[in-house]
């Protein structure tokens, strides 16, 4: 039986192992890292990427079954992201002009991930 460290050991693993999957999908796909696991303000964004004038602020989600994956952002994750991604422009002003959005990557065993454009609302105003 695993001890809670070594649950939370594997959870964090997991998760780091699920970032870089997507990182590397969505390069394959055209999109450039800004940054990888930002955090401010009391949120965290999993990846920040570009893909010609879109910045697309990426929240990773591994899960044993790909439909646990999609049901695990919850209006208050999609807060938190949000509010770091407000800090995050706020660093980076030559995003003003771009077109921002919410993007997801879904990671399941045996299944290629699934990159969810617009995945949900930014709050930014």
């Amino acid at each position: 039986m695993k001890t809670a460290l070594e649950r939370r050991r594997a959870t964090f693993l997991r998760g780091h192992r699920a970032e870089w999957i997507a990182l590397l999908f969505l390069i394959a796909k055209g999109y450039r890292p800004l940054a990888r696991r930002y955090a401010a303000a009391g949120g965290e964004i999993d990846l920040i990427m570009r893909r010609g004038d879109t910045i697309a602020f990426v929240e990773v989600k591994a899960r044993g079954l790909m439909d646990n994956a999609l049901s695990a952002i919850t209006a208050t994750k999609r807060q938190r992201f949000s509010r770091a991604a407000r800090a995050w422009l706020a660093r980076h002003p030559h995003a003003q002009g771009k077109t921002w959005r919410a993007d997801a990557v879904f990671i399941a065993p045996k299944r290629w991930p699934q990159h969810i454009v617009s995945a949900f609302e930014l709050e930014i105003s």
